[in-house]
């Protein structure tokens, strides 16, 4: 995928996970994004290869959610 496009899914993705986090975390979208962008998982989302940005936003936020009430995630099977 070209980087251009890459970002614009980028852009789409990380709107709707941080939208999610607002809901969920009862947080503003200031500190939502915050939380999200120093996350393990944007860490691997942010890169390409790793094909992250295939899973949908519920998913990702899934991921999240799971790091912050653990300390880390598991990447489903199709990962």
């Amino acid at each position: 995928m070209g980087t251009e496009k890459f970002s614009a899914v980028m852009g789409v993705l990380v709107e709707q996970i941080v939208h999610l986090i607002t809901e969920n975390y009862a947080y503003d979208e200031m500190s939502a994004s915050n939380e999200f962008y120093g996350s393990k998982v944007y860490a691997l989302l942010e890169q390409e290869e790793t094909k992250l940005w295939h899973f949908s936003p519920l998913t990702l936020y899934n991921l999240f959610d799971e790091e912050k009430k653990t300390g880390g995630f598991e990447l489903p099977e199709e990962a």
